[in-house]
């Protein structure tokens, strides 16, 4: 097939699966909107109980989950081309796992003056920075960053950190106990329209930043002595990435939990069908990371109505494994890298 052609019918397919999904996560109510409902809803025609839950309850959700998908599928295509590892994600720097501590110290010790809805993101997100100031400080050596102390960095912090969230999750009541558990797995229904004022500029601008350097990283993915032949200053570019997608992440996870697989299927699945070229993956990854985390999300709503909405990194984990495992196996010659 030709390849322009090939780009056009993946752009197509993705913007109605999009479209499908966001349609889909709207419509779910006690009662299951039909899509006519949702349109209607959305364009002002909508009966009074049908705006509320469509404008009102599920809108921040979704809004919100596709620029978390975007983030994360973009970011899993930038770390996975800083490191040259298609099994890379944004959580090899230890990111979540220093988000996830930050959130359990928010629940468990209460801050005087300060509610628990605002503690816990905001001490979520501190705590996912901190994590990426550390790791950079812990393999930083005479010579500049090594790629692999950098990886082996972010392992040894991230068991760390869910080691102190394993013995909070011990210790705490079981109330706390819940809402660590719950907060650990993701879940996109925490988030409220202030939120999204603060956490969408930033996952905006670094995205937008992130794909300007598509050029840079397609140089570096072929090493670094190539791309410094380029005239790329790897370290520095390296260093303003990593920081980049770690305020994108931090801002992200700070108030939707940890989501996991995202950003590590998603690119993955377009440098199978396109190749390795970020110009494309990048852009691909944020429509892509959109549309499946909403239709994750829209499947965690229904699949088990008895037992209430389950956490979205429950839904993400069990599709995305699976399928992960069945593009490894069927295309592993392929991957283009």
């Amino acid at each position: 097939m030709d390849r322009k052609l090939k780009i056009m019918l993946i752009v197509a397919s993705l913007s109605v699966m999009l479209l499908l999904s966001v349609l889909l996560d709207l419509s779910w109510a006690p009662r299951p909107l039909s899509l006519k409902e949702v349109w209607d809803a959305l364009i002002g025609n909508g009966t009074w109980a049908n705006n509320i839950i469509v404008n009102g309850h599920n809108a921040p959700r979704v809004f919100f989950g596709a620029f978390v998908g975007a983030a994360l599928g973009v970011t899993g295509g930038v770390v996975q081309a800083v490191f040259r590892n298609p099994l890379a994600s944004p959580y090899l720097l230890g990111l979540s796992s220093g988000a996830s501590f930050g959130a359990a110290v928010a629940i468990m010790i209460s801050i005087p003056m300060i509610p628990v809805a605002f503690a816990q993101p905001f001490l979520a997100f501190i705590f996912c920075l901190g994590t990426m100031a550390l790791v950079y400080t812990l393999s930083r050596t005479v010579g500049g960053v090594r790629t692999e102390t950098l990886i082996l960095a972010g392992v040894a912090v991230s068991s760390l950190f869910s080691a102190f969230v394993s013995f909070m999750t011990y210790i705490a009541p079981s109330e706390q106990m819940q809402n660590i558990v719950f907060w650990s797995m993701g879940n996109l229904g925490m988030v409220k329209w202030e939120n999204i004022s603060f956490a969408v500029p930033v996952i905006v601008a670094g995205v937008i930043l992130m794909i300007m350097h598509s050029k840079s990283l397609n140089a570096m993915m072929l090493g670094d002595a190539h791309a410094m032949d380029l005239g790329i200053d790897v370290r520095k570019v390296r260093l303003l990435l990593i920081i980049i997608s770690s305020l994108v992440v931090a801002s992200a996870v700070a108030f939707v939990g940890s989501i996991g697989f995202i950003g590590l299927i998603i690119p993955h699945i377009f440098r199978l069908l396109l190749g390795p070229d970020n110009r494309l993956i990048l852009p691909l990854s944020a429509f892509g990371g959109s549309a499946f985390i909403l239709m994750c999300d829209y499947i965690a709503h229904i699949v088990a109505p008895s037992y209430g909405v389950l956490p979205i990194g429950i839904v993400t984990a069990m599709i995305g494994a699976p399928f992960f495992i069945y593009l490894l196996s069927r295309k592993r010659s392929d991957v283009g890298w």
